[in-house]
C-alpha cells in the first residue's frame, strides 16, 4: 500500500553545479503532474512526463527543478582567425587614412565573436537532470510505501474493532427477534381483538423477517474479509478500497433502518463512525 501524500527533495553536486529536485504530492483521483522548470530545460518536460508515467500512479504532484551552474573560469579565448582579419582591415584603413587613430586593443575585445565564449556541456547537463530525476522519484515513492504501511495498521486496526462489533451483536439476533415478535404479537392483539391466531402468527412472523439483520451482519464481515485480503497486495488498491467502504457504509445504514433495540442502533452508529474514519485515510492511498 503506498499512500498519495508524500514529499521528497533531493540535492546532487555535479562537475558542472548542482541539481535540486523538489516533489510534493497529495491525494488526487487521478495523475495530475505540474512541472516548474528553469525556462533553458522546458524541453525536458516530455520525457520526464514520461518517468513519472512509469512509476507514479495516481495523485496531484508538484515538481520543481533548481540548477545552479558553476562559473566557468579558463584563460581568456581569442578567435585568432577573426583577429587577423579584423588586424588587416585596420592596417587597411590606416594605410588609405594616414590621419586615422591607433585601435585601443580593449575596444577590439569588444568586436562580436572575436572572444569565445566557452558553455556548458548541455547533453550532460540534460542527462544529469534526467538521471537525478529517477533518483527523486525513488526517494518520493518511498515515503509513499511508508505512510502506506502506517495507513494500513490503521486501517486493519479499525476492521478489526468493526469485525468485534458485528460480532458481538450477532448472539443477541434470536433473543432480540423473539423479544420483538412478542412485542409485536402482544400489540396488535390490542388493535384487532378479532384477528384470527393462524393470520396473526403469519403477519407477525413476516414483520420479524424483515427486521432481521442476520444477513447484513455476514456481508459486512465478507466485506471485511475482503478489505484484508485487498490491503497487501500491491499496486494501484485506494478505488477497491473506496469502493468497499461504500458497500460497508450501505449495510451499517441499513442495520440502522431495520433497528429494533437500541443495541442494535449503537452498533450502527458507531460502525459509521469507523467506516467514515478508514474512508478518510482510503482517499490518500494510491
Amino acid at each position: 500500500m503506498k499512500s498519495m501524500t508524500a514529499f521528497a527533495n533531493t540535492n546532487h553536486a555535479k562537475e558542472w553545479g548542482q541539481i535540486q529536485w523538489e516533489i510534493r504530492a497529495v491525494n488526487q483521483r487521478y495523475l495530475e503532474l505540474n512541472f516548474r522548470l528553469p525556462e533553458a530545460y522546458r524541453s525536458l518536460e516530455m520525457p520526464l512526463r514520461e518517468l513519472c508515467k512509469q512509476q507514479l500512479e495516481r495523485g496531484k504532484i508538484e515538481l520543481s527543478l533548481k540548477i545552479e551552474l558553476n562559473q566557468i573560469q579558463s584563460e581568456l579565448p581569442i578567435n585568432e582567425t577573426l583577429l587577423s582579419q579584423l588586424n588587416e582591415a585596420v592596417c587597411f584603413i590606416q594605410q588609405r587614412l594616414p590621419e586615422a587613430t591607433q585601435i585601443n586593443p580593449l575596444e577590439m575585445l569588444q568586436w562580436p565573436g572575436l572572444v569565445k565564449a566557452e558553455s556548458h556541456d548541455t547533453k550532460q547537463i540534460q542527462a544529469d537532470i534526467l538521471q537525478t530525476f529517477e533518483q527523486a522519484l525513488q526517494q518520493l515513492n518511498e515515503s509513499r510505501q511508508r505512510e502506506g504501511e502506517q495507513l494500513a495498521q490503521l486501517i486493519l486496526q479499525r476492521v478489526g474493532t468493526i469485525r468485534e462489533q458485528v460480532n458481538s451483536l450477532k448472539p443477541l439476533l434470536p433473543s432480540l427477534v423473539q423479544q420483538y415478535q412478542q412485542r409485536l404479537a402482544e400489540r396488535i392483539k390490542e388493535l384487532t381483538a378479532e384477528l384470527d391466531e393462524t393470520r396473526l402468527a403469519m403477519e407477525v412472523a413476516i414483520l420479524a423477517q424483515k427486521i432481521d439483520v442476520a444477513e447484513e451482519l455476514d456481508r459486512i464481515n465478507t466485506h471485511l474479509d475482503e478489505v484484508v485480503r485487498v490491503v497487501p497486495q500491491p499496486g494501484a488498491i485506494g478505488r477497491r478500497l473506496d469502493f468497499l467502504m461504500q458497500e460497508l457504509n450501505r449495510e451499517a445504514n441499513t442495520l440502522g433502518a431495520k433497528s429494533i433495540d437500541t443495541r442494535v442502533s449503537q452498533v450502527s452508529i458507531e460502525l459509521k463512525v469507523l467506516i467514515e474514519q478508514i474512508r478518510e485515510q482510503v482517499q490518500n492511498i494510491v
